[in-house]
C-alpha cells in the first residue's frame, strides 16, 4: 500500500509544448462553455435575414448561417451542449463501470461470469450502433443521447476496472487487510478502488473525446439537441445544404470537434506517460 501511494504522489504530467497548448485549449473551452450565455456576442437563436450566409467579418467573426444567426455564438453555446452531454455520459459510465468492474473482479464466480457475458455482448457491437438503437428506443433529444452514450461506453470502464481489481487483490496489503478481518466493503472502497482509479480516469478523458464525436454524429442525424438549441453535430448537419454557399457553417463546427478531440487525446496521452512508472524509472 505504501509503495503504491508513494508512486502516485510522484506523478508529474510530462511538460511539452503540445501538452501545454492542448491543456490551455481545454481550459479555454470549458470556461467558454460555462460562461456561454455571458460571452456569446449574440443570442444563439437570434435571426437576422438581412445578413444570412454572411462571410466572416468583424461583426460576425465566424460568419452567419442560413437564418442569419451568428455562428460564433452558436459554436460557444454548442460547446456547452456537447461538453455537458459527453462529460455527463462518460461520468455515468465511469461510476457504473467502477462498481460493476469491482464486484466482478473481487468476487468472481457466477456473478462475474453473468455480468461479463452481458458486458461482452454489448462490447461486440460498435458504439455508434448501440447509441442509435438506444436513441431509437429512448427517443431523440439530449436525455436520450446521454443515456445512449453512457451505455455505449459502459463495457470499456467495467472491463478496465475488473482487470485492475484482479491485479491489485493479489497484493500483500490486501492479504494483510483480509487477515486483519477487514470487510469486503472496506477492502473494495478503501483499498482496491482508490488504487484502480488512476487508469480509469485517464481512459475517461480519452473516452470523452470519443463521446464528443459520438454526440456530434447523433446530432448530425438529428437525434441529439433539437432546434433551436445548437450542438456542433446539428450545426454541421444544417451546414451540408449550405456547403457551396456558406462553407464556414459546416467547416467551423467540424474544426471545433476535431480540435477538442485532438486536445483531449494529447493530454490523455501525457497522463498515460505520467503513469508509466517503469519507463520513468529507467529514464531517472
Amino acid at each position: 500500500m505504501t509503495t503504491i501511494v508513494s508512486e502516485s504522489r510522484r506523478l508529474r504530467l510530462p511538460v511539452s509544448v503540445p501538452t501545454v497548448i492542448a491543456g490551455l485549449f481545454i481550459v479555454l473551452l470549458v470556461v467558454s462553455a460555462v460562461l456561454a450565455p455571458t460571452i456569446a456576442p449574440y443570442a444563439y437563436d437570434a435571426q437576422n435575414i438581412e445578413v444570412m450566409n454572411e462571410a466572416p467579418s468583424l461583426a460576425h467573426f465566424f460568419g452567419t448561417d442560413e437564418f442569419g444567426r451568428d455562428v460564433l455564438s452558436r459554436i460557444i453555446v454548442g460547446a456547452q451542449t456537447s461538453l455537458s452531454v459527453s462529460v455527463t455520459a462518460v461520468g455515468f459510465s465511469v461510476l457504473t463501470g467502477l462498481v460493476l468492474g469491482a464486484v466482478c473482479g473481487y468476487f468472481g464466480g457466477l456473478v462475474d461470469r453473468i455480468l461479463m457475458t452481458v458486458i461482452d455482448l454489448t462490447w461486440s457491437f460498435p458504439e455508434i450502433l448501440i447509441a442509435l438503437m438506444l436513441v431509437a428506443v429512448v427517443g431523440a433529444g439530449l436525455h436520450g443521447v446521454i443515456i445512449a452514450v453512457a451505455i455505449a461506453y459502459l463495457a470499456q470502464f467495467t472491463r478496465l476496472t475488473r482487470t485492475q481489481v484482479i491485479q491489485l487483490k493479489k497484493e500483500a496489503y490486501i492479504d494483510a487487510a483480509v487477515n486483519l478481518g477487514a470487510s469486503d466493503f472496506h477492502i473494495l472502497f478503501r483499498h482496491l478502488l482508490p488504487n484502480a482509479l488512476a487508469p480509469v480516469l485517464v481512459a475517461a478523458m480519452l473516452a470523452t473525446g470519443d463521446a464528443i464525436i459520438l454526440e456530434a454524429t447523433l446530432g448530425f442525424f438529428g437525434l441529439g439537441a433539437q432546434p433551436p438549441t445548437p450542438s456542433w453535430g446539428a450545426m454541421m448537419s444544417s451546414g451540408t445544404a449550405q456547403l457551396f454557399i456558406a462553407p464556414w457553417v459546416i467547416i467551423i463546427p467540424g474544426c471545433a470537434v476535431a480540435l477538442t478531440v485532438i486536445a483531449l487525446n494529447i493530454v490523455g496521452d501525457a497522463l498515460i506517460d505520467s503513469l508509466d512508472f517503469r519507463n520513468r524509472a529507467r529514464e531517472g
